[in-house]
């Protein structure tokens, strides 16, 4: 189904303004349906949302849980745990529920303990469902904290700067953790919305770099193409790129040293975020040690060319 003035961003047709490719933040401008609950991995979606909503929903897990044991130890009667000391079934109720909390996580304090077939069969049921819920609690958490990730830190903004006899559409990138990244690599596209029979579509085109691969990223790097005559954007404005909706896509593939695994940073510029005319100022100094310091704040700082 096609909405007017609607773009997902990625098609060759679209029927609205164009949307980014790219988010800044790296994540792909894309969403799924039509598919069934089999689709659904519960793994993959905890290991990829925020922390926050990781956190919430570990909470409420263990919450829940509780919840329910305490419910089914209040259904037993107040003589199945012993030790219990209520004045009211409230109180009774909020006795049943940290019983259930010392059970699942089997801490086991002894001011109460089970009195009974049926609370001891719950009992185990409850410190079973305990330590089979915090070992994949505890996976998914190191499965979190011990996934490779790239913290590359990436200019504002494009700019298009004096380069040999001609001009050159650069960006400027750094590492900003200090793990060390090895045989980094790449690649742009330029993605640009032309008219053809009538409609307009998408097109995309690698760009070619003057270096597409660097063997270690210690200080910044800036990634050039240079406007020749075998350019796509030899020729072009701003206000070129800007009738055409430019979007410039990057991906850049590094070999982290402390993983031993690849890993991968995404990013995209959109035509308002290109400067013309400007160069990109230094973003380093030499310390009284004699020692070369990045200034990552100064990553995007520019000059006039």
């Amino acid at each position: 189904m096609r909405i007017p003035g609607f773009d997902p961003g990625l098609t060759q047709q679209y029927t609205g303004k164009v949307r980014r490719v790219v988010e800044r933040d790296g994540s792909l401008n894309v969403g799924r349906g039509g598919g069934n609950w089999r689709d659904f991995h519960p793994y993959l979606h905890l290991i990829n949302m925020r922390w926050p909503g990781f956190f919430a929903i570990l909470s409420g897990g263990y919450a829940l849980a509780n919840t329910l044991f305490a419910v089914v130890y209040f259904s037993l009667g107040p003589h199945q745990l012993q030790g219990e000391d209520a004045s009211s079934e409230f109180a009774r109720f909020l006795s049943d529920f940290f019983f259930s909390a010392h059970t699942l996580t089997t801490v086991g304090y002894g001011s109460i303990s089970p009195h009974g077939l049926a609370a001891n069969i719950v009992a185990v049921v409850e410190s079973m469902v305990g330590v089979l819920g915090f070992a994949v609690a505890t996976g998914l958490l190191f499965g979190r904290v011990s996934r490779p990730s790239a913290k590359i830190g990436f200019s504002e903004t494009m700019v298009v700067a004096p380069y040999q006899e001609g001009t050159a559409l650069e960006f400027r990138v750094a590492n900003r953790r200090p793990n060390d990244l090895m045989e980094v690599e790449a690649r742009v596209v330029l993605m640009t919305v032309e008219t053809r029979d009538g409609a307009p579509v998408r097109r995309y085109q690698q760009l070619k770099l003057e270096r597409d691969q660097v063997m270690f990223l210690a200080l910044t790097w800036t990634i050039v193409h240079p406007i020749d005559s075998d350019s796509p954007i030899f020729g072009l404005t701003s206000e070129d790129m800007a009738r055409q909706q430019a979007e410039v896509v990057i991906q850049l593939k590094a070999f982290d040293e402390t993983f031993s695994q690849t890993v991968f940073a995404r990013y995209s510029y959109r035509h308002d975020e290109i400067q013309w005319g400007k160069r990109f100022a230094p973003a380093f100094h030499v310390n009284p040690r004699g020692d070369m310091v990045v200034d990552l704040d100064r990553l995007g700082a520019v000059s006039d060319a």
